[in-house]
């Protein structure tokens, strides 16, 4: 018998904050509100912290942590830090055996039973344009000590993000200097060796990095199809809003359309129900909403397309994040003077990728972006009995619950 026998299989809710802090609370100390509700505080955080990452999550929940240096850790839910929902939990740092400078980019909550790793892949992108796929299975043994999830070659090259994925996506990956590129999953082989290097998912100068790396759905649909949705979803919206405010680009930027098409009602909605949006936010607070089939499919390890106005980077800044987001989701903005803004997704403007945005951050004089980070406000319904989980300082909220 091991200690982990002894542990009694039980929801909890885990917690991350932005500086790092990391606690496991119960579910059922979580009441269940009624949909608008207020909510209660999630995490006790000082003011220049806030909750970026929440998830739910049973005690013996497998729990991955890859960190900047190319290291991943395991750790099973109940071996977290236990606290209440107004305690500030453990730095990670106190927890796992991280070097100087080494930081985890990435917790990745994996099913219980491990024999189904097999089944799902992970793909691994780094700050230099690399790009890795290999099978979840292959991180069922980790010691306490870690293991190396991926070698990086070049120096000062460090691990970006890990997804989970599968051969029905899209990579998104966009560098600072405002180009990204969207391939295939499928373009990017099963590596079969954990320290192995990868190959180039984006072309890019040596001076620029990235900055981001997104798994989207991927949709088969023409240029010609995509312009015209393009078109129809932005005269809805107008109608919607009964105002139509600043003229909004929706033709294709740079792409050979060909005719013209009209799309009937019904494959309209099959790609409205497949439309994700992706928000792009500069350093100097200028951002916006862009959906994802203006963001063409090109082949790997290209130059990529343009995700911002890049004729504009002296006004703008460069790229800081770019991420899929949701209607009801919100940002929060920290700047390099400690400033902190939190604002909802729904006030930002679409527009094509192409373009420089509105300004969501209005920076004081000197400063500039440093991070961004989705936080998601679940609601229950009324007659619906599950925990409504609102966390965070002030009115921070988490990023995500399951």
């Amino acid at each position: 018998m091991e200690d982990e026998d002894l542990i009694q299989r039980e929801d909890m809710v885990v917690t991350v904050s932005h500086s790092g802090y990391i606690k496991r609370v119960p579910l059922s100390l979580y009441r269940a509100q009624r949909r608008g509700g207020k909510g209660r505080s999630g995490m006790s955080t000082k003011e220049e912290d806030f909750v970026t990452r929440l998830f739910v999550a049973n005690t013996h929940t497998p729990v991955l942590f890859f960190s900047s240096r190319g290291i991943v850790y395991k750790e099973k839910v109940w071996r977290l830090p236990i606290g209440n929902p107004q305690s500030r939990g453990k730095a990670l740092i106190n927890m796992l055996p991280l070097e100087q400078g080494e930081r985890i980019t990435t917790i990745m909550p994996l099913p219980e039973d491990e024999t189904s790793w097999g089944e799902l892949d992970v793909m691994f992108a780094t700050t230099r344009g690399t790009v890795r796929r290999n099978k979840l299975s292959e991180f069922v043994q980790v010691n306490r000590n870690g293991k190396i999830a991926m070698k990086l070659e070049e120096e000062g090259d460090e691990i970006l993000g890990v997804e989970t994925c599968t051969d029905n996506d899209d990579v998104l990956l966009t560098a600072s200097s405002g180009q990204c590129i969207r391939f295939r999953v499928g373009d990017v082989r099963v590596f079969q060796s954990r320290n192995s290097v990868g190959v180039r998912g984006i072309s890019m100068a040596e001076t620029d990095r990235i900055i981001s790396m997104s798994v989207i759905e991927h949709v088969d649909a023409s240029p010609a199809e995509r312009s015209a949705y393009l078109k129809r979803a932005a005269l809805e919206r107008r109608l919607a809003a009964e105002v139509t405010g600043e003229e909004e680009e929706i033709a294709l930027t740079n792409e050979e359309i060909g005719e013209e098409t009209e799309l009937s009602d019904s494959r309209y909605e099959e790609l409205k129900a497949h439309e994700q949006f992706v928000l792009t936010v500069t350093e100097y607070g200028y951002g916006k909403r862009s959906s994802s089939y203006d963001f063409r499919l090109t082949g790997r390890g290209g130059k990529g397309i343009r995700a911002t106005d890049v004729s504009k980077v002296a006004e703008i800044g460069q790229l800081v994040a770019t991420f899929p987001v949701g209607n009801d989701d919100q940002i929060m903005l920290v700047s390099d003077g400690g400033t902190v803004i939190r604002v909802p997704v729904n006030g930002i403007r679409f527009a094509s990728r192409a373009t420089k945005g509105v300004t969501i951050f209005n920076t004081a004089e000197g400063e500039k972006v440093v991070s961004v980070e989705r936080i998601s406000e679940p609601q229950a319904d009324e007659d619906v009995e599950e925990s409504v989980i609102e966390a965070g300082a002030g009115d921070a909220v988490p990023d995500s619950a399951e």
